[in-house]
């Protein structure tokens, strides 16, 4: 019987221990939790508010005849930026909207760099030339104003007029 004596006390003692550091962490919990524990009300006070808003529900629930105004929502407008205008040079212009007619002599277009069509048209003045690409010609075949191109301005217009006449000369 000694041996089983001897697993009884032990086992005893180890219940003891294990109870008294129960015992102990739970007093230290307690003192832990305690507001107003160490004097100072205000950080109790504190620590309950961030529990409160923490565990609030994140909405409410009216039943019918409780009235309550609902807050308006905010809508912030973005500022929108100004649009970056960049103009186009001479050669941009001739590939984006006049290689269509030009390229190819399509209704009655000069063909970029053929001297005897252009030869007629240069000999009555740049300004003459700038005026039917802008605002269109029809006597021999047909060109529309800006060449069919209204987004385009009316110096990118020339510049293109001029981008086409120095490649003839």
């Amino acid at each position: 019987m000694s041996r089983d004596k001897k697993f009884f006390d032990s086992y005893s003692v180890v219940i003891g221990i294990l109870a008294v550091v129960a015992l102990a962490i739970l007093v230290y919990a307690l003192r832990m939790s305690t507001p107003g524990q160490s004097g100072d009300s205000s950080a109790a006070e504190e620590r309950e508010a961030a529990v409160a808003e923490r565990i609030r529900p994140l909405s409410q629930v009216y039943l019918p005849g409780e009235e309550h105004e609902a807050s308006r929502p905010t809508v912030e407008t973005a500022v929108e930026p100004e649009p970056v205008a960049t103009a186009m040079s001479g050669p941009q212009v001739y590939n984006t909207a006049c290689l269509a007619c030009h390229g190819a002599g399509i209704g009655g277009a000069p063909i970029f760099g053929d001297v005897a069509a252009w030869g007629p048209r240069i000999a009555k003045g740049i300004e003459t030339m700038n005026d039917h690409a802008i605002n269109g010609f029809t006597d021999v075949g047909y060109m529309p104003p800006k060449g069919g191109r209204i987004d385009l301005s009316d110096a990118e217009i020339l510049d293109a007029v001029a981008y086409m006449v120095a490649e003839v000369k």
